[in-house]
């Protein structure tokens, strides 16, 4: 896996811009405010309801086309 839990979201997005669809299809708007900036994939998760194993598989498969 490429993209890991601990990765912060502004850290993906840097690495692999293509996956902010993703984040957003997992309703994960505020991609660029001040919390996505330090937090971690594992925390947003939480906040949000997600599961983190299908947000990882689903951000993976898109880093990796």
């Amino acid at each position: 896996m490429k993209i890991k839990k601990e990765d912060t979201i502004s850290e993906v997005l840097q690495k692999y811009p293509e996956v902010a669809e993703v984040f957003m299809s997992f309703g994960m708007h505020c991609l660029g405010c001040p919390t996505a900036t330090g937090e971690s994939i594992e925390q947003a998760v939480m906040v949000h309801g997600i599961d983190l194993d299908e947000m990882l598989k689903a951000l993976n498969e898109k880093a990796s086309e």
